[in-house]
């Protein structure tokens, strides 16, 4: 019987850096449909993109639970002593906030983009196929709220995975410590 494959004490190992990588591509795409779509005149085409853009938070809620739960039972490697020994303590207290907090908008954006679309009467049915339950009730006010709410934690994460990219990009080319290759998929 062969064994799930486990972080090892320097690197991610490859279940966490598909989640990761997944994760990633699938919150920048929509993100990037969420902006196209909201400033096109209603059409089929955007008919078309608001449901494309509700499987997308669908799917990126279902990953980002199962990327949870695989990290409560996988810890991820420590910070090689080199890099936290070169670290001040604000930049690893930022470390872990700045990812504790992405787990949190990973969840709270598409929540709040499903209770919006249950508030503002429009079910949501995953890729055309599977029916999801309303999380509130049809209600109009409520709806311009969980708008606002989804708006802007759409932006809040938008902003954490800037900074995440931008403090990856300065430990490879500013630091030199080798830091992203912890999380890049490993050659051959």
């Amino acid at each position: 019987m062969a064994s799930i494959p486990t972080q090892s004490s320097k690197r991610y190992g490859g279940i966490a850096i598909a989640f990761h990588w997944l994760l990633a591509l699938a919150i920048i795409g929509a993100f990037g449909v969420g902006l196209y779509m909201t400033g096109l005149p209603f059409s089929p085409a955007r008919l078309k993109l608001y449901n494309w853009h509700k499987w997308a938070g669908v799917t990126i809620l279902a990953l980002s639970a199962a990327r949870l739960l695989w990290r409560l039972a996988n810890r991820p490697p420590a910070l090689p002593a080199h890099v936290a020994a070169g670290m001040p303590a604000w930049q690893r207290n930022a470390h872990h906030g700045t990812h504790l907090l992405l787990y949190l908008f990973f969840f709270a954006v598409p929540l709040s983009g499903w209770a919006y679309s249950s508030a503002a009467g429009f079910p949501i049915v995953w890729f055309g196929m599977l029916p999801l339950p309303d999380f509130v009730s049809p209600d109009k006010a409520l709806a311009e709220v969980l708008k606002l709410a989804h708006h802007y934690t759409a932006y809040g994460l938008a902003a954490l995975v800037v900074l995440h990219v931008a403090a990856a990009l300065k430990h490879q080319f500013v630091d030199r410590d080798g830091l992203l290759l912890r999380m890049w998929p490993a050659r051959g």
